[in-house]
């Protein structure tokens, strides 16, 4: 097994603990997403040296804040922000990429189905197009009722499209001969 392969067995393994626990309790709790840094920071120093080190911050960097503009509008959790850094340190800035476009398509995708199954999807339309209306002419302001306070506000467990991205960059590397 390489390094890089050893480092997306890494992500895979904290995304799927994140999407578990997601689903369960509809949090991503502090103990995961900074374990999973933690390690990832560590091992890539200890196995790749100051230029593991800059992948590994990178990776997160990306990931991270990619959606944390989503985050500071109210429209995503701190955990799933949080659980997309740490597995942007593990599967580094060019990887993050691929995962953050993934995970974004999955979330929509997912979000059409979730709505179907709730029976909601009208209405999360309706919602979406009100929500692009907003921040064109407001910009990125936190809408006042379409946000994650609203306790009305329809709540998914963004973790599966966060695995669902990293399972995509997973096989999408080993298809490039990453092994």
């Amino acid at each position: 097994m390489t390094t890089e392969s050893l480092f997306m067995t890494g992500a895979l393994t904290f995304a799927g603990v994140g999407c578990i626990v997601d689903v369960r309790t509809r949090r991503i709790p502090n103990k995961v997403t900074y374990l999973g840094m933690m390690i990832a920071i560590a091992g890539r120093f200890a196995l790749q040296g100051w230029h593991g080190l800059e992948s590994a911050i990178l990776g997160g960097l990306i990931g991270g804040g990619a959606f944390l503009l989503l985050f500071l509008i109210h429209a995503m959790g701190a955990g799933d922000v949080k659980l997309i850094a740490a597995v942007g340190c593990f599967a580094g800035p060019e990887r993050s990429i691929e995962i953050v476009l993934a995970s974004a398509i999955a979330g929509g995708i997912f979000a059409i189905i979730y709505s179907l199954w709730q029976g909601r999807l009208r209405t999360v339309l309706a919602n979406a197009g009100t929500l692009i209306k907003f921040h064109a002419t407001a910009g990125a302001q936190i809408h006042p009722s379409l946000n994650l306070s609203n306790p009305q506000a329809a709540r998914m467990p963004y973790g599966i499209a966060i695995a669902a991205g990293v399972v995509y960059s997973v096989l999408a590397f080993y298809r490039r001969g990453g092994v």
